[in-house]
């Protein structure tokens, strides 16, 4: 029963920590920029979305478009941030 009880408790703040995230978008239509993040030391380009979008939920961004990822072993990237 506590193991249900815990399990249930996590699946609710992942699903509350997804709820706020900032959302990856290829166009920027009608919203507002706010700014520009970076981040790297990503291994994979999912990583380097996921670091992105944290940064842009830091600065209270609702969304964010990848202008430039680069690297070879480790990946780097831009990314506008909107609200």
């Amino acid at each position: 029963m506590k193991l249900l009880i815990i399990t249930t408790f996590f699946i609710g703040l992942i699903s509350v920590n997804v709820a706020y995230a900032a959302q990856e978008i290829n166009h920027a239509d009608g919203k507002e920029k706010i700014g520009v993040v970076s981040a790297g030391n990503a291994y994979t380009l999912d990583d380097l979305s996921n670091k992105l979008s944290h940064k842009a939920d830091e600065k209270g961004a609702s969304s964010f478009k990848i202008l430039s990822a680069t690297g070879n072993n480790l990946l780097h990237g831009v990314a506008e941030i909107y609200k």
